[in-house]
């Protein structure tokens, strides 16, 4: 495996690194380790946070089934219906990357695409740009963070560096493998294999089995559709859904915030010490504090302070944005259990398709040495520019996230409308 390091990959004594590993106590304005809520709560303070963590987790878990028989209850037709805005991949993609922007989470966007899937509302084929869209959606949150480093332009520039590194590793990752599974689909075949070949087995229980998760969720699912059961038989599906759409984004907002309280402090320290030591090692922690934290965004936000004030190099925090990138598509695997049904299979291949495309993303990206650079130069080239012309970072935000997505959306299909009529009508 080809080594990470460069004049300023972790490790190197090149002056920024080598603060990396030392304790931030001595008068940094960064030394939260010993301020936090987590470290200086009483024991009871923090069993009852993480009694609030499982119920959120359960209220995760809850939503999904919740949304799974919305599904169910619009009928086949309907709920194609539904998903039909999204048949064209770049509608589909655009649609992934506006709505994490919205809402905030990854995790939430890629979750209600796999539980379409997974009650057979919407075709593997249709999942999979809508996940990958949520992958490069989700990186704008980092790069806000930065600005909170506005006022200083040597800070902004080296926190805005370590933030858009998220972004521009995502977008070469959309770059690479979205025309390739345009033409050659190998995530839905990966995907595909990998899922005939462990659904069903010892190293993968069958999620048609997972009674003990029915039996939990039951009262609260059944309490969901009692309560629209008295709506229309059209409306009550569509508020069934709406209900567990919502309850997914208050689950993983709040599991984020209590998690960053409970866990943060910790996650900082790990993170810290990992990446002034070996990048691989900082890959695997970015990776494990995601898991953790449900949030990729939480992993990688965290070290945007300490980017800023040179404490890190945009070089030391790259590989924990592929290991977090990885890290929380266990999340999606883990919420797929949750269906049940004839479709339960293919849903559970969908969650496989995030969690194959970040790895092959590692394995191509990083790995590779060529392509390795690419993130990094575009990230500190941005942060260069957008130091000296501030709108630039503006105008990067609103367009790249926000208004091309959106005119996607909202011009591709009129343009296949307007095809499918001159075609029936050659004369117009």
């Amino acid at each position: 495996m080809p080594k990470a390091a460069s004049d300023s990959q972790p490790g190197s004594d090149d002056g920024r690194g080598a603060h990396s590993g030392r304790s931030l106590d001595g008068g940094s304005p960064l030394a939260p380790q010993s301020g936090t809520w987590g470290s200086r709560a009483p024991a009871w303070a923090r069993a009852f946070g993480w009694f609030g963590v499982a119920a959120l987790i359960y209220v995760l878990v809850c939503a999904v089934s919740i949304i799974s028989r919305g599904f169910s209850g619009l009928g086949s037709d309907a709920a194609h219906t539904m998903f039909a805005f999204a048949a064209h991949p770049a509608v589909g993609l655009s649609v992934g990357v506006l709505s994490t922007v919205l809402i905030q989470s990854s995790t939430t966007t890629t979750a209600i695409a796999v539980t379409a899937v997974g009650s057979g509302a919407l075709p593997i084929q249709g999942a999979i740009p809508i996940i990958l869209g949520a992958n490069v959606g989700t990186t704008v949150t980092t790069s806000l963070v930065a600005l909170t480093y506005i006022g200083d332009r040597t800070e902004f520039r080296r926190a805005l560096g370590a933030s858009t590194v998220h972004d521009f590793y995502n977008w070469l990752a959309l770059l690479i493998f979205f025309p390739v599974e345009l033409i050659w689909h190998p995530l839905e075949r990966i995907s595909g294999a990998l899922t005939d070949a462990l659904y069903g087995t010892d190293w993968l229980p069958n999620p048609a089995h997972f009674n003990f998760v029915r039996a939990a969720t039951g009262p609260v699912e059944s309490g969901v559709i009692h309560a629209t059961s008295h709506i229309s038989s059209a409306l009550g599906p569509l508020f069934t859904i709406v209900i567990g759409a919502g309850l997914i984004l208050v689950a993983v907002h709040f599991l984020g915030r209590l998690l960053k309280l409970l866990m943060v402090g910790r996650a900082r320290d790990i993170l810290i010490r990992a990446v002034g030591r070996n990048a691989y090692l900082a890959m695997v922690c970015g990776m494990g504090v995601t898991v953790v934290t449900q949030s990729s965004t939480i992993t990688t936000s965290v070290l945007v302070p300490f980017a800023g004030t040179g404490i890190l190099a945009p070089a030391q925090i790259y590989p924990v944005v592929a290991g977090s990138n990885l890290g929380t598509t266990f999340t999606v695997v883990f919420a797929a259990f949750a269906g049940v049904g004839p479709d339960a299979k293919i849903g559970l291949q969908a969650a496989f398709v995030h969690l194959v495309y970040n790895l092959l993303a590692i394995v191509v990206i990083y790995v590779l040495p060529f392509l390795r650079p690419v993130p990094l130069a575009c990230a500190e080239n941005m942060a260069r520019i957008a130091s000296g012309h501030r709108w630039v970072l503006a105008a990067y935000l609103g367009g790249a996230f926000i208004a091309l997505p959106a005119a996607v959306i909202a011009l591709v299909p009129l343009g296949f409308r307007r095809c499918r009529a001159l075609s029936r009508h050659p004369g117009r």
